[in-house]
Protein backbone atom coordinates (compact mmCIF):
# COMPACT_ATOMS: atom_id res chain seq x y z
CA UNK A 1 0.00 0.00 0.00
CA UNK A 2 1.39 3.42 -0.89
CA UNK A 3 0.70 6.73 0.79
CA UNK A 4 -1.65 8.09 -1.88
CA UNK A 5 -3.80 4.96 -1.86
CA UNK A 6 -3.97 4.89 1.94
CA UNK A 7 -4.93 8.57 2.16
CA UNK A 8 -7.57 8.15 -0.54
CA UNK A 9 -8.99 5.15 1.33
CA UNK A 10 -9.05 6.95 4.69
CA UNK A 11 -10.58 10.12 3.22
CA UNK A 12 -13.27 8.00 1.58
CA UNK A 13 -14.16 6.10 4.76
CA UNK A 14 -13.73 8.93 7.28
CA UNK A 15 -14.49 11.95 5.08
CA UNK A 16 -16.50 13.89 7.68
CA UNK A 17 -13.71 13.50 10.22
CA UNK A 18 -10.65 14.36 8.12
CA UNK A 19 -9.58 17.98 8.56
CA UNK A 20 -6.28 18.06 6.69
CA UNK A 21 -3.80 15.78 4.94
CA UNK A 22 -0.06 16.44 4.68
CA UNK A 23 2.04 14.05 2.63
CA UNK A 24 5.73 14.52 3.39
CA UNK A 25 6.95 11.85 0.97
CA UNK A 26 5.82 8.47 -0.34
CA UNK A 27 6.51 6.82 3.04
CA UNK A 28 5.32 9.47 5.50
CA UNK A 29 2.02 11.32 5.92
CA UNK A 30 0.01 13.11 8.58
CA UNK A 31 -3.76 12.96 8.76
CA UNK A 32 -5.36 15.65 10.97
CA UNK A 33 -8.72 14.45 12.20
CA UNK A 34 -11.47 15.30 14.67
CA UNK A 35 -10.58 13.93 18.12
CA UNK A 36 -13.78 11.86 18.32
CA UNK A 37 -12.68 9.87 15.25
CA UNK A 38 -9.35 8.64 16.63
CA UNK A 39 -10.54 5.29 18.07
CA UNK A 40 -12.37 4.33 14.88
CA UNK A 41 -9.47 5.37 12.64
CA UNK A 42 -6.95 3.57 14.86
CA UNK A 43 -9.04 0.41 14.77
CA UNK A 44 -9.31 0.61 10.98
CA UNK A 45 -5.55 1.10 10.61
CA UNK A 46 -4.85 -1.87 12.87
CA UNK A 47 -7.50 -4.36 11.81
CA UNK A 48 -8.02 -3.52 8.14
CA UNK A 49 -4.88 -1.77 6.87
CA UNK A 50 -2.22 -3.80 8.70
CA UNK A 51 -0.69 -0.97 10.74
CA UNK A 52 0.67 -1.20 14.25
CA UNK A 53 0.63 1.52 16.89
CA UNK A 54 4.17 2.77 17.54
CA UNK A 55 3.78 5.59 20.08
CA UNK A 56 2.07 8.93 20.58
CA UNK A 57 3.54 12.35 21.23
CA UNK A 58 2.04 15.61 22.45
CA UNK A 59 2.79 19.30 22.51
CA UNK A 60 1.05 22.42 23.72
CA UNK A 61 0.68 25.16 21.11
CA UNK A 62 -1.44 28.26 20.63
CA UNK A 63 -3.91 26.02 18.77
CA UNK A 64 -4.40 23.76 21.81
CA UNK A 65 -3.00 20.43 22.92
CA UNK A 66 -1.81 18.52 19.89
CA UNK A 67 -1.36 14.75 19.88
CA UNK A 68 0.30 12.75 17.13
CA UNK A 69 -0.48 9.04 17.09
CA UNK A 70 2.26 7.28 15.12
CA UNK A 71 1.39 4.13 13.16
CA UNK A 72 3.61 1.94 10.99
CA UNK A 73 2.94 -0.53 8.23
CA UNK A 74 6.16 -2.48 8.64
CA UNK A 75 5.73 -4.47 5.43
CA UNK A 76 5.77 -1.30 3.31
CA UNK A 77 7.75 1.05 5.54
CA UNK A 78 4.85 3.53 5.55
CA UNK A 79 4.45 5.69 8.67
CA UNK A 80 1.16 7.49 9.21
CA UNK A 81 0.70 10.12 11.90
CA UNK A 82 -2.86 10.67 13.06
CA UNK A 83 -2.96 14.21 14.43
CA UNK A 84 -5.58 15.86 16.65
CA UNK A 85 -5.92 19.23 18.32
CA UNK A 86 -7.63 19.24 21.70
CA UNK A 87 -9.28 22.15 23.45
CA UNK A 88 -6.94 24.22 25.64
CA UNK A 89 -9.47 24.59 28.45
CA UNK A 90 -10.58 20.97 28.76
CA UNK A 91 -8.18 18.69 26.88
CA UNK A 92 -9.63 15.20 26.70
CA UNK A 93 -9.79 12.36 24.24
CA UNK A 94 -10.74 8.69 24.26
CA UNK A 95 -7.91 6.44 25.42
CA UNK A 96 -6.44 3.93 22.99
CA UNK A 97 -5.14 1.81 25.89
CA UNK A 98 -8.04 -0.59 25.67
CA UNK A 99 -7.09 -1.26 22.03
CA UNK A 100 -3.29 -1.01 22.26
CA UNK A 101 -1.46 -1.93 25.46
CA UNK A 102 1.48 0.05 24.09
CA UNK A 103 -0.43 3.32 24.49
CA UNK A 104 -0.97 2.89 28.24
CA UNK A 105 2.25 4.43 29.54
CA UNK A 106 2.52 7.23 26.98
CA UNK A 107 -1.04 8.32 27.74
CA UNK A 108 -0.23 8.33 31.45
CA UNK A 109 2.86 10.40 30.74
CA UNK A 110 0.92 12.91 28.60
CA UNK A 111 -1.67 13.14 31.37
CA UNK A 112 1.00 13.99 33.94
CA UNK A 113 2.97 16.42 31.80
CA UNK A 114 0.13 18.20 29.99
CA UNK A 115 -3.03 17.44 31.99
CA UNK A 116 -4.71 15.71 29.06
CA UNK A 117 -7.54 13.47 30.26
CA UNK A 118 -7.68 10.13 28.47
CA UNK A 119 -11.26 8.96 28.81
CA UNK A 120 -11.75 5.31 29.83
CA UNK A 121 -8.03 4.82 30.47
CA UNK A 122 -7.68 1.74 32.71
CA UNK A 123 -5.14 3.33 35.08
CA UNK A 124 -4.41 7.03 34.77
CA UNK A 125 -2.32 7.03 37.95
CA UNK A 126 0.99 8.87 38.27
CA UNK A 127 3.82 7.34 36.33
CA UNK A 128 6.82 9.66 36.67
CA UNK A 129 5.92 12.64 38.81
CA UNK A 130 5.59 11.20 42.31
CA UNK A 131 7.28 13.80 44.51
CA UNK A 132 8.61 15.83 41.57
CA UNK A 133 5.83 18.42 41.31
CA UNK A 134 2.50 19.17 42.97
CA UNK A 135 -0.86 17.70 41.99
CA UNK A 136 -2.53 19.82 39.33
CA UNK A 137 0.79 21.19 38.05
CA UNK A 138 1.50 20.22 34.46
CA UNK A 139 5.11 21.17 33.64
CA UNK A 140 4.77 21.00 29.84
CA UNK A 141 1.83 23.40 29.68
CA UNK A 142 2.69 26.80 28.29
CA UNK A 143 1.29 30.25 28.97
CA UNK A 144 0.44 32.05 25.74
CA UNK A 145 -0.17 35.77 25.44
CA UNK A 146 -3.73 36.51 24.46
Amino acid sequence: MDTDLLIKDLKSIFSDNVIEVAVKNRKRATLTVKPSAVPEIAEHLYKKAGFRFIIASALHTKKGFEIYYHFSNDATGLVLNVHVILDSEKPEIESLSNMFNASNWIEREMHELFGINFLNHPNQEKLISEGNWADGVYPYRKEFKK
